[in-house]
């Protein structure tokens, strides 16, 4: 396996998504194009007092050939990954290694998809869709979306505006929905099985499922795909963040 090169980037642009999530946009010191796949990951080499720390951020961007590339972090109270790079100044630069990681939709044989993300989960799937956009690719693009609050939909008039293409759907759901929210409601694994359905029926190919989140989420996707509707494991894609 080839190891992943390793570049130095600066910090170019900033901004928060959410009340907890912050977008970082960095580009490469060399200007050389950063080269991906849409949903793989970078590592970020954090000089911190104690030490040097790693931490994984999937690519939120799509691969332009471009030196530049976006990241969504969630500030975990107690993290000292997530609070110095939510503290991080546009100028700052970092080294990174990557891009790493198989979570990958080639457009070859892509079909049609249906993606289950919750909270940064939303992070390679908004990377996978802009790319199948932007190729003109025809295969369906589902996107089930789970938060807790309405605050906390990530990118959401980007999201908003991709349905605008007849490929492009998006599901958003809130465990914890305001009195004003007339959308779906409770945890995603609750609208997985009624949207795959829904999917199949289109009848443009065989669908498969991406799931990125947290293990108690992707765990319960992947078990109510692979046990209770029986798909194939070559139809069923996972990524976790814990």
């Amino acid at each position: 396996m080839a190891v992943p090169p390793t570049f130095d980037a600066r910090l170019v642009r900033a901004r928060p998504l959410s009340p907890s999530v912050r977008e970082l946009v960095f580009e490469r010191l060399d200007g050389a194009p950063f080269l991906f796949e849409a949903g793989q990951w970078v590592s970020l080499v954090l000089p911190l007092p104690g030490g040097e720390l790693r931490r994984a951020y999937s690519i939120a961007s799509p691969p332009d050939a471009s030196p530049r590339f976006e990241l969504a972090v969630t500030h975990v109270q107690t993290g000292p990954g997530s609070t110095y790079l939510h503290a991080l100044e546009p100028g700052a630069t970092l080294k990174v290694v990557g891009p790493q990681g198989f979570f990958t939709r080639p457009l070859e044989a892509a079909g049609p998809s249906l993606f289950v993300a919750t909270g940064t989960g939303v992070v390679p799937f908004r990377s996978m869709i802009r790319t199948a956009i932007a190729a003109n690719a025809p295969a369906p693009l589902w996107l089930l979306f789970g938060v807790r609050h309405e605050a906390d939909v990530l990118w959401r008039d980007e999201l908003e505006s991709l349905t605008a293409d007849p490929r492009v759907r998006v599901e958003l759901t809130l465990s914890k929905p305001g009195e004003g929210w007339t959308g779906r409601k409770g945890y995603v694994q609750e609208h997985v099985r009624e949207l795959w359905k829904e999917l199949e029926a289109l009848g443009q190919g065989t669908p498969h499922a991406y799931a990125c989140g947290l293990e108690r989420m992707v765990g319960a996707v992947r078990e109510l795909l692979r046990k209770d509707i029986g798909l194939p494991r070559q139809q069923v894609h996972t990524e976790r963040y814990d």
